[in-house]
């Protein structure tokens, strides 16, 4: 019999790469990850992996089953929303993830929601990157999350993640009536690796031109301080711009952002993520798009 916790090991090596990190993920010791899937190979009766000293990669074999693993852990994600929705309300602790304009302007109202409509609910908010969000979802650190996603940049999301669309928000750029006359300047961009980093450099390539970024600057209130004060240029969101300081002039360009709930594929019909998504559907009415 199949072990599903070593084919989540399994599953995670695929996506991670090495034990280091699935060790990290899982918060076990290298050795316990390598004895579980040691294991799980002898369980499965053929080589799994191909072990080339300190480099582990998965033989055909071991490809195959982590496609197969997807789907029994997809069904248990489905039978343990169906036992939550046998037992009544949602209730006990949400995990929930989000970036940060969505924890600041979209969360909180929701959160009055969510808490006044089901008391038994122990929502816990963690900020995070949405690069970050399916590795954190796939080793049971979040529940459900707020992603985002780009003209130019789609979210990162895997085939063990699903998505919700929620809203969509126009781009704005400051100081300049485009992105091209922006060539020279000095930029203001987020931090490399985050999704917000990448569409900016990818805007900037589309207009024909790599961007001088001087500035990396993850919260959007100090990208706009640092844009009154001449600074350089950015692209924001409009929720990131609703009230701009003084001194900033804001072009509204033909991209956007568009805001998504993610959460583990199968998951979806939990009665405390349909509570959350419904609360994140009533705060978004009310947001100033």
């Amino acid at each position: 019999m199949l072990d599903p916790r070593k084919l989540h090991l399994l599953r995670e090596l695929a996506r991670r790469g090495t034990i280091a990190a699935v060790a990290e993920a899982v918060a076990f010791t290298p050795s316990a990850v390598s004895q579980q899937l040691s294991t799980l190979e002898r369980d499965a009766g053929v080589p799994l992996l191909e072990r080339t000293g300190r480099t582990v990669a998965l033989t055909p074999a071991g490809h195959l089953l982590v496609e197969h693993a997807q789907a029994v852990l997809e069904q248990l994600e489905r039978a343990s929303a169906a036992l939550a929705a046998a037992r009544g309300g949602p209730s006990g602790p949400l995990r929930i993830g989000a970036f940060p304009t969505a924890a600041r302007v979209l969360l909180p109202p929701a959160l009055a929601d969510l808490t006044g409509a089901h008391p038994g609910l122990e929502p816990m908010i963690a900020e995070i990157d949405p690069a970050d969000v399916s590795a954190a979802l796939r080793a049971g650190e979040l529940d459900v999350a707020l992603v985002h996603e780009y003209d130019f940049v789609p979210p990162v999301t895997d085939a063990s993640i699903e998505t919700e669309p929620l809203f969509s928000e126009p781009m704005y750029l400051t100081n300049r009536a485009s992105i091209a006359a922006a060539r020279a300047d000095a930029w203001i961009a987020a931090k490399p690796g985050t999704l917000c980093h990448t569409m900016a450099i990818r805007a900037c390539q589309a207009a024909g031109f790599e961007p001088r970024v001087r500035h990396h600057i993850d919260d959007f209130d100090t990208v706009l301080a640092l844009a009154a004060a001449g600074q350089g240029v950015a692209l924001v969101p409009h929720l990131a711009a609703v009230d701009p300081p003084p001194g900033v002039r804001l072009t509204h360009l033909p991209l956007s952002r568009r805001t998504l709930a993610a959460f583990r594929r199968g998951n979806g019909a939990h009665p405390a993520i349909r509570a959350a998504v419904a609360a994140f559907r009533t705060a978004i009415a009310h947001l100033p798009l």
